[in-house]
């Protein structure tokens, strides 16, 4: 095998791994930039090892059998992550979450043990190679910069063949092993010894590709996995309860982002208070926006309790939005379903409505710019006369660095008096924006009446908790919202008990 081709494919797969990696903390950890931020620096600091390593080696054994198992292992290690990945990832989020530690040395730890010493080994080839290439030191510049030049070229490859094809086609677990399989074709032809065993390596790797995913996670106790995938966004799946309670779960059960009960239209859950503050401008809503729609669970209801009311469910998966049609009832006499990101929807469509709801989360962080003064402003120019923002604002429990940064933010578009909270549950808060003049408890009260008993009842109970806005936070904007170290210094600050447990 040509020493180019060998660098070329390590230098695919190394970035390759890289972005795949990266997928596999998502669902756990987010992809926030401080996720990205781990990923990148692991990476580096692996193949930095690695190349100081890899020219120790080359000069203590300059063959290219030395380097050929070198790559063969490696590609034994990238195969095993997939496989490893689930279990430790999910023991690790749970300790973390005891410790209550944030997502930087969660993500650290999780990227450093899974693909840190695969990465190394890689890291070893270029110099390696160069090492073998190098027949004259006058040569040595032209001969580095080549070589260097090849992999640089690989992992450009891997970088879109990765993010482009392999993840979206073929899922992240083949994604690792399509890598694995490449670099064991290419070590195999420089194993002038052990050849035959080596060829093991890629026919089990071949097999492990041809196993279909399956079922690899199980549901909680009581719990059965009615439908699971692997979207373009995130892992998703829907457990059902024995007595047909069905939730939604991203991210790998750390959150629930929608439940449906058969025969209720209610949930017991922040849903049903996201519900009642629609009608907090003192009439019915003619028409909803819900930015995170998830599976549709307020916006069944909504359909449910004011079936004259327009609902525009806006969810970027369009995956989790087929699934809350066929498993969630998601259905309504007026109901509009758009697979978008939030804000660029609310950018196009210039129709007003009268209550705009943002629930738009990747435990445990909101998208930072669904937090800023720029957007609140577009979310007021959408509102008619007299209309509501709600957000839920989802937080560690006793923290209110977040909402209070949300309150201060809303209250520059919104006017200091206009903005309430809502503290009813310990991990979430909705904050409410009036532009009505009419008091919000007000309205709620006199709104329950004209509504079926069940809902009138959480009317009052989330009349009876609004309360103005927590103060003092910062005001943020599209240049600076630093929504992912504010959620995790509030979970060192609960880690440190300065919030309790």
């Amino acid at each position: 095998m040509p020493l180019s081709v060998v660098v070329f494919v390590v230098g695919t797969a190394s970035l390759g791994a890289e972005i795949a990696a990266a997928r596999l903390l998502a669902p756990w950890f987010g992809a926030s930039t401080i996720v990205w931020a781990n990923t990148i620096a692991v990476v580096l600091v692996a193949l930095s090892a690695g190349y100081a390593l890899g020219g120790r080696l080359a000069d203590r054994d300059p063959t290219i059998g030395g380097l050929s198992r070198i790559v063969l292992a490696a590609a034994v290690l990238l195969a095993i992550v997939p496989f490893v990945s689930g279990p430790f990832l999910r023991a690790s989020v749970d300790a973390f979450d005891e410790l209550s530690v944030g997502v930087f040395a969660g993500s650290l730890l999780g990227v450093g043990v899974l693909v840190a010493v695969p990465l190394l080994l890689l890291g070893t080839v270029s110099p390696y190679a160069v090492r073998l290439r190098m027949q004259h030191v006058e040569d040595a510049g032209r001969t580095a910069g080549r070589l260097y030049s090849i992999s640089t070229v690989g992992s450009l490859v891997g970088t879109f063949a990765a993010a482009l094809l392999l993840i979206p086609f073929v899922g992240t677990r083949r994604t690792f092993l399509v890598f694995a399989l490449l670099l064991a074709l290419v070590a195999i032809p420089g194993l002038v010894r052990h050849r035959l065993p080596a060829l093991l390596v890629p026919l089990v790797v071949l097999g492990l590709i041809a196993l279909p995913p399956g079922t690899t996670k199980a549901g909680t106790a009581g719990d059965r996995v009615e439908w699971e995938k692997e979207t373009d966004y995130q892992y998703a799946r829907v457990l059902q309860a024995d007595d047909g309670t069905r939730t939604l779960e991203l991210n790998e059960g750390q959150a629930v982002h929608s439940l449906y009960r058969p025969g209720s239209y209610l949930t017991d859950g922040y849903w049903d208070d996201q519900l009642a503050l629609l009608w907090a401008g003192g009439r019915t809503p003619r028409s909803v926006a819900i930015l995170g729609s998830a599976a549709g669970t307020t916006a069944r209801a909504v359909g449910h309790y004011s079936p004259g009311t327009r609902v525009d469910a806006v969810e970027i998966d369009p995956d989790v939005t087929e699934v809350g049609r066929r498993l969630f009832d998601m259905d309504g006499p007026h109901l509009h379903t758009y697979a978008a990101d939030a804000r660029p929807w609310l950018e196009q469509h210039r129709q007003r409505q009268d209550a705009i709801v943002i629930d738009a989360y990747r435990q445990p962080y909101i998208p930072f710019y669904l937090t800023t003064r720029e957007f609140f402003s577009l979310v007021r120019s959408r509102l008619a006369p007299g209309g509501v923002a709600i957000v839920n604002v989802g937080h560690p429990e006793g923290s209110t660095q977040l909402q209070k940064a949300l309150a201060a933010t809303m209250r520059s578009v919104f006017g200091p008096e206009a903005v309430l909270r809502d503290d009813g549950e310990p991990t979430n808060t909705m904050l409410v924006a009036t532009t009505s003049r009419t008091s919000a408890s007000a309205s709620l009260r006199g709104a329950g009446a004209d509504l079926p008993p069940e809902l009138d009842t959480v009317m009052d109970q989330v009349a009876s908790r609004l309360r103005p806005a927590l103060r003092g936070g910062p005001v943020w904007t599209d240049d600076k919202a630093p929504v992912e170290w504010l959620v995790d210094l509030s979970l060192a600050d609960v880690a440190t008990g300065k919030y309790g447990r």
